[in-house]
């Protein structure tokens, strides 16, 4: 669905331009979350909603949805790998959310087309 799209490869090098965010930082605001926390919380939070405002999915579409986010998820756990279980700091959290803002409007327009398709 998303995942095999130019969009998503557009996010995904703009994560890497801005890695640097996750390099050789230090959560000074004694956060308890981790970066993978912040992630895999972001996008689940992200994917209810498109779930909610989508409630025509079928159950074999919802799957593949919650299909791709483990994927996703994998992708970010590879790239981010050296920093996922280090506490997440305020700009990162910051990222992540942006980050999961996109995959979600990525996931919009690709349901939209699917829905456009199917009626």
């Amino acid at each position: 669905m998303v995942i095999d799209t130019e969009g998503y490869i557009n996010i995904i090098e703009y994560l890497t331009e801005h890695l640097s965010l996750f390099e050789n930082s230090l959560a000074t605001d004694n956060s308890t979350d981790t970066v993978m926390n912040v992630i895999e919380m972001e996008l689940s939070e992200q994917i209810i909603s498109i779930c909610g405002q989508n409630e025509g999915l079928s159950f074999t579409q919802r799957n593949a949805i919650i299909r791709e986010v483990d994927a996703i998820v994998y992708d970010l756990e590879e790239i981010l790998s050296g920093v996922v279980n280090n506490p997440v700091t305020e700009p990162q959290h910051r990222f992540i959310n942006e980050f999961a803002t996109l995959i979600k409007n990525l996931f919009d327009s690709e349901i939209n087309i699917l829905l456009l398709q199917h009626s």
